[in-house]
């Protein structure tokens, strides 16, 4: 399949000036083993499309006996969405789901009313080196569907569509693109890719999404004339003709859909449309009336005194 050719601004045009709505400099959080960096929500943008969690974890080379370790957590009115470059997870959640994911594969965990899930790094994987490297991100439920039935889907990497074309492979990873489509279910209009291009290599984007948004998670991009190094959002205007020129070797996350039905309150894990939804499951797992993760039921994250920054 072959990418569309769509004419980028040029430099000093007053479309490609204004062609970047924002960008944001994620904020970094050291979780002993290694770094997240957080992007969404920013100051001035709670979301991009559906995304209003966006998490860059490593990239960290753990030495045996190291791991990623959340214990089990509550989640309710989102999906969280774990997509690896390196290394391996293994999920496990109140529905009875217990699986591993490598590079290329996708977890997708709709929470819905409400779930109980746990990331840890699988024994075997603890006995050596290794490196890890991924994103986890969040998509907001819209409002008709923030109650639907937790769900949990785990998608292999053969199924998710891959277009490669003059030094670009981008996996979809959910949505359509370039007229490829991701077989995982989603409950509002979005888009979400891994891209990774050679330098020199020119990628427009797709302009049917409202929102739409790049993180660079490796290497160079310029973008009108202007260039931006790795651990970067960038946020576009609406319909704009925008490529991405790789002016190194490049891999880039596309996010973004329509725009969502309303802004959200955010509470730890929770995500709503009601600060009354919220306060009920701060009770409701302080109370411990969320399910158990089968295999994983011995320790949990209690629930924090107040909202963590």
């Amino acid at each position: 399949m072959s990418l569309p050719h769509i004419p980028d601004p040029m430099p000093g045009d007053a479309a490609a000036a204004d062609s970047i709505d924002m960008v944001i400099v994620p904020r970094a959080r050291d979780l002993g083993n290694f770094e997240v960096r957080r992007a969404l929500p920013a100051a001035g943008r709670q979301m991009v499309g559906p995304f209003i969690f966006f998490d860059q974890f490593g990239p960290v080379l753990m030495k045996p006996g190291q791991g990623v370790d959340v214990r089990p957590h509550p989640h309710i009115g989102l999906s969280t969405v774990t997509w690896l470059f390196d290394g391996a997870i293994y999920h496990r959640d109140s529905l009875g789901s217990a699986q591993s994911i490598a590079p290329g594969e996708l977890n997708w965990m709709t929470a819905g009313k409400g779930i109980v899930h746990s990331e840890r790094t699988a024994a075997p994987d603890l006995a050596r080196a290794r490196k890890v490297f991924g994103i986890q991100s969040w998509v907001a439920l819209p409002k008709q569907h923030e109650e639907t039935a937790p769900a949990f889907e785990h998608v292999a990497a053969a199924q998710l569509p891959l277009i490669e074309d003059h030094g670009i492979s981008v996996r979809v990873i959910a949505g359509t693109l370039y007229g490829a489509t991701s077989p995982v279910k989603t409950h509002s209009g979005l888009l979400y890719a891994d891209v990774q291009m050679l330098a020199g290599a020119a990628l427009p984007l797709p302009v049917e999404h409202e929102e739409r948004g790049i993180y660079i998670a490796e290497g160079e991009i310029g973008v009108a004339g202007q260039h931006f190094a790795a651990g970067r959002l960038l946020v576009f205007r609406p319909g704009d003709a925008i490529t991405l020129n790789a002016r190194t070797n490049a891999r880039v996350m596309l996010l973004g859909g329509e725009p969502m039905d309303g802004p959200r309150h955010i509470w730890w894990n929770f995500v709503s449309s009601s600060k009354d939804r919220i306060e009920a499951a701060k009770d409701d797992w302080k109370h411990a009336r969320f399910g158990i993760v089968p295999g994983d039921d011995q320790d949990f994250i209690p629930l924090p005194d107040k909202e963590l920054g």
